[in-house]
């Protein structure tokens, strides 16, 4: 049964419901003459475009005559079909319900064109029961930008502008070593996935390996091979490594003495369009605070988003939630395939299974779709909505900023037009939260 929207009064129809559960419900629907009548003659206005009536141009003859020659059976189909999408949409309009998937339609009563009872069972979002919104607070956390992180950001420009020399002796902290390794596990010999590279550039003393590895290349020289068995740390980010001893066989290429520029004036004019240190030195503090205040704000955001939607009540259908695991896993999958690793080897690393997986995306997922629903309502209690000059000036806005075709035409879509929409009411009703939230 098509699902097509359809203006319609109430008047023209009877609808009762019955609550078969929290998520599930059942519509009977009952149109009256006037109903039957107007979709009739709708239908037949139709199906007249294909139909052959002597003495009149195609779609011009009266209605009873091309009703004469239409087979009965074929009129009966396309008007009950249409018949039964108008009862359908209405009742979802006059009931306030939300379906998520297509209804199990039957038809209880029917006599042609004149009498059309339809009963509906249909899986919907519950009734959302919002707590007081207006009422929950939480503070702003304070932004700054300290001398460490000012400093960290100028050593990685230092380290991307200094010269590396290469010399002949043991590799120090400090140095860049260009290896070669590849790891195994120290019981079965079997290789570690991902636990090899080749010609790999490391700074000794970064840290940016795990606990001992550097260390253990402190003095090697080049074209010098080192054997060393290490165990991974106990919270390390792959599941399956995590305390497993490893032995690791590493060939220093190369030796390379990083020197570091001067930090001067002139450092400062290389690395951007600055004329002097200090210049530079704002110029970061600045992108800095601009990106610690995004960040912050997205975090003030989600907080308070996941407060309310904690406190809302709402039953939510088990095919919404299955829906967000499966984005969710889609955009795992995406991560994954960016990142040059399979699902199965991410499943492996993790220690997961598809189903296991899945069970623990649900809590997530399931608080994805709670918080969705939660914002649409208070943006229908705030009457929050998106002005025609400000979708305009949002859509000019990307427009300016993807300026080739392929973009351009995507913007045009109405899909998409209606996805940026649903974004910009989101944001609006979350600012509008935030207001609540940080006032005193």
């Amino acid at each position: 049964m098509r699902n097509k929207p359809h203006l319609l009064h109430y008047t023209l129809m009877q609808v009762t419901k019955k609550t078969i559960s929290d998520t599930k419900v059942q519509l009977t629907m009952a149109a009256d003459n006037e109903l039957m009548q107007a979709v009739k003659q709708e239908t037949l206005r139709t199906l007249a475009k294909d139909v052959k009536v002597q003495g009149f141009r195609p779609g011009k003859a009266p209605l009873p005559l091309v009703e004469k020659q239409l087979n009965p059976a074929l009129l009966q189909s396309e008007f009950l079909d249409r018949a039964m999408n108008r009862l359908y949409s209405a009742a979802l309009i006059e009931q306030k319900l939300r379906p998520v998937a297509q209804p199990e339609v039957k038809i209880t009563k029917f006599v042609p064109f004149e009498t059309l009872e339809v009963e509906a069972t249909v899986e919907v979002v519950g009734e959302v029961k919002l707590p007081d919104y207006k009422k929950i607070k939480l503070a702003k956390e304070k932004v700054a930008v300290s001398a460490k992180d000012l400093d960290e950001v100028i050593n990685q420009l230092k380290t991307r502008d200094a010269e590396r020399k290469e010399v002949n002796r043991g590799a120090k902290n400090g140095d860049q070593v260009i290896i070669d390794f590849k790891g195994s596990d120290a019981k079965t010999k079997e290789p570690i996935k991902g636990g090899e590279g080749k010609e790999y550039p490391l700074t000794l003393g970064s840290n940016s390996f795990i606990p001992g590895f550097e260390t253990n290349l402190v003095g090697v020289k080049p074209g010098e091979t080192k054997e060393f068995t290490l165990a991974f740390p106990k919270d390390y980010g792959v599941k399956a490594l995590q305390n497993r001893k490893v032995t690791f066989v590493v060939t220093v290429g190369k030796v390379q003495e990083i020197v570091d520029p001067t930090l001067d004036d002139a450092f400062a004019a290389k690395v951007g369009p600055f004329k002097t240190l200090q210049e530079l030195k704002d110029d970061i503090k600045k992108q800095l605070l601009e990106e610690k205040t995004h960040q912050a704000d997205q975090k003030y955001n989600d907080t308070l988003i996941t407060q309310i939607a904690e406190k809302a009540k709402v039953a939510i259908p088990d095919a919404l939630i299955d829906e967000q695991i499966e984005r969710i896993e889609r955009e795992e999958r995406q991560s994954l395939m960016y990142r040059g690793q399979t699902w199965q080897e991410f499943l492996e690393s993790e220690g997961l299974t598809e189903e296991s997986y899945r069970k623990k995306q649900r809590p997530v997922a399931e608080l994805r779709v709670k918080a969705g629903l939660v914002l649409a309502d208070i943006a229908e209690a705030e009457k929050i909505e998106i002005t025609p000059e400000e979708f305009n000036a949002h859509i000019q806005a990307l427009k300016a900023r993807y300026t080739d075709a392929k973009m351009q035409e995507e913007l045009n879509k109405p899909e998409n037009r209606r996805d940026i929409i649903s974004r910009l009411l989101t944001e609006k009703t979350i600012a509008r939260l935030a207001e609540y939230a940080s006032s005193k």
